[in-house]
């Protein structure tokens, strides 16, 4: 069973937004699972190779604010 990771971010509004922030969750952990809720702002991840750390570090590394 993969655990899911959920998180906010601020400064999305988009489509564009939506991509950006799956492109960055694939260059710390390729394999994951992203969906994006535009409107609760929630970011959910399964099967994410990479650290919680590293996956905030790379959105907001893309320019998005990482809330919880």
């Amino acid at each position: 069973m993969s655990e899911t990771v959920t998180l906010t971010v601020e400064g999305m509004g988009c489509s564009s937004c939506v991509a950006a922030v799956q492109k960055a969750v694939a260059l710390v952990s390729p394999s994951a699972s992203v969906r994006v809720d535009l409107t609760s702002g929630e970011v959910s991840i399964e099967n994410a190779q990479a650290t919680v750390s590293a996956i905030k570090g790379a959105i907001e590394g893309a320019g998005y604010d990482v809330v919880g």
